[in-house]
């Protein structure tokens, strides 16, 4: 991104307003807002209802969402929790056919009985309540158009069309698969059903979509799917709430760390990885030194022990969040951390407050979107949404599509003879890695806000991002664009294939890691303040960019993927 001339901002960093958003014309609907005087909050909500339409394959207004919140008058800290809700009628066998065993797969993973009560626009309507300046309908504007008028096909879209909606049926079948074949890359696609729905809302706000025609229509269409249909009624539509949630924050090196609380597992993931690491000199190993990336590993794999074990929705479950972020609780897991040699045996630890025995096998799909926004006054905006897999349920409604994201529930309710944490229950939120992430510099001003796409791969992408800053002094896009190491489980670790790690493979054999070299799904976004300047930055693994209010845009040299095609 070019740096803004002086005269263009304030000392303290505000007066323009920066947008990183997973597709350049989405971050667009972002800056118009801000450059029409709209807050951080009303830029993230444009953003978002533009993702809609130009990625329906990551997130919409069919899915949910996590949000937090920097307020600049007063360095406030907030959080809205719009995750998905299983239906009233969800219990423990919602994943089991008649005989008492788990459904197959294509059962479980897509169609209705993946899909919860959808949460995004609840809280997109409660942020912007609370911290919205422009008209509600005013945000709806950008995505409209590119709705009505029609948008071009990026390589992303056809191919993940391509890749993995084979699933899609009813309106998204005909409009993404014209003659049976996926949308051309370059034609123009135009989506009138989700434009017609989207003027609803943005003139009658979310009242259709809770308690009206659209919820009859999300209803229908799950209770009618083949060849499971789903008992979701419109009570369940309508009895919604999207909810305020603590922070869980910590300092790491002077740095305070913020993020989402559970029912998302990310942020006290995110904490501990950081925390368990600090007593090591990670600016001195640097990011070319494999047993940095060793260190990294090792600290995952305890972290992700802990977070499979204690972690779900708080309304349902005990979770020992102070436990685990007590020092003295991650001073004993960091002693077991060695740099010469990998652990041999992952066990998660037993931190004050911990319940009864747990155990919490887990499994999440890799879509999902992210968005950074800070205005001209300096409040930021940090979202993760998504539907979760690519294409969500496959089912539609209205012309979006609906999540499937009860899949991040454990299938199966019971291990070992004990009911696990994450099992489904009615009105329950599955766990989510999701975790939209604030760092504060030792003087207190934000200094980054990031946050990522990719399952469970999310959690161990901020961690190593955070390090890349503070740690090795990067900026936000050369953290985003290093490599990655993913290490959630006691076995094998995956080296993100094409990056500079994979050279690091024999080093990391030589300490023990039982590593494989594979792509990893990957899709970050954020921005910093870099000496007074903010900036923003996005993956090169996606087709996101950092855009300002001046007209600057981040120059990102494209990795070439599967999605990306042709991108460099």
């Amino acid at each position: 991104m070019q740096t803004p001339p002086p005269a263009a901002q304030n000392r303290d960093g505000t007066g323009i307003g920066v947008v990183s958003a997973a597709d350049p014309r989405a971050a667009a609907a972002g800056v118009e807002i801000l450059n029409r005087g709209g807050s951080a909050t009303d830029a993230a909500i444009a953003t978002m209802l533009a993702l809609n339409v130009v990625e329906p394959q990551n997130s919409g207004i069919g899915g949910g969402l996590f949000w937090v919140r920097h307020g600049a008058a007063d360095g406030s800290i907030a959080t809205i929790d719009g995750r998905e809700t299983a239906p009233g009628a969800a219990d423990e066998s919602w994943f089991l056919d008649a005989n008492g065993e788990r459904r197959p797969g294509r059962e479980i993973y897509q169609g209705a009985l993946s899909s919860g009560v959808p949460g995004a626009l609840a809280a997109m309507a409660k942020a912007h309540a609370q911290w919205g300046t422009l008209p509600w309908a005013d945000l709806f504007a950008p995505a409209i158009a590119l709705a009505r008028e029609g948008f071009v096909v990026t390589d992303r879209l056809h191919n993940g069309l391509n890749l993995y909606s084979r699933h899609v049926t009813g309106w998204a079948k005909d409009t993404y698969f014209p003659g049976g074949e996926a949308v051309a890359i370059g034609s123009t696609l135009k989506t009138p059903a989700l434009a017609e729905t989207l003027e609803r809302l943005a003139a009658e706000g979310p009242e259709p979509f809770y308690k009206g025609d659209i919820a009859q229509s999300i209803v229908h269409a799950l209770n009618s799917a083949e060849p499971v249909s789903s008992p979701i009624t419109t009570d369940d539509l309508a009895g919604y709430e999207a909810k305020e949630r603590p922070s869980v924050c910590d300092d790491y090196r002077g740095y305070k760390v913020c993020s989402m609380g559970p029912p998302s597992s990310g942020g006290l993931t995110v904490l501990m990885i950081l925390k368990q690491l600090e007593r090591f000199d990670m600016k001195a190993l640097g990011k070319d030194n494999p047993v940095s990336w060793h260190l990294l590993a090792e600290s995952e794999r305890l972290a992700y022990a802990d977070r499979n074990l204690y972690m779900a929705d708080p309304d349902f479950v005990g979770i020992p969040v102070k436990g685990l972020l007590d020092p003295a609780y991650l001073a004993r897991r960091s002693a077991r951390i060695d740099p010469a040699r990998t652990m041999q045996v992952i066990e998660p630890g037993t931190p004050e407050g911990a319940p009864a025995r747990q155990r919490v096998p887990f499994r999440d799909d890799p879509g999902t979107s992210d968005l950074a926004v800070v205005d001209k006054q300096g409040n930021v905006a940090q979202v993760t949404t998504t539907i979760n897999g690519y294409f969500g349920s496959g089912i539609a409604a209205s012309g979006f599509l609906l999540n499937n994201e009860l899949p991040d529930f454990d299938p199966v309710p019971s291990q070992d003879g004990y009911l696990v944490a994450n099992r489904v229950e009615g009105g329950k939120r599955p766990r989510s890695s999701m975790s939209p992430t604030i760092v504060y510099a030792p003087d207190g001003s934000v200094r980054l806000a990031i946050g990522a796409a990719g399952g469970s791969t999310i959690i161990c992408q901020i961690a190593k991002a955070i390090i890349g800053v503070i740690d090795w002094n990067l900026s936000a896009q050369d953290a985003i664009a290093l490599g990655l190491v993913y290490a959630p489980g006691s076995k094998t670790a995956t080296l993100e294939e094409g990056t500079e790690l994979e050279a690091m493979l024999p080093a990391l054999q030589a300490l023990g890691e039982n590593v494989k070299i594979a792509p990893l799904g990957l899709k970050a976004n954020a921005v910093e303040k870099v000496n007074g300047q903010w900036l923003g930055a996005a993956d090169p693994r996606s087709e996101g960019v950092g855009m300002d209010t001046l007209g600057n845009v981040t120059v990102i040299k494209r990795r070439k993927n599967s999605l990306n095609g042709a991108h460099e």
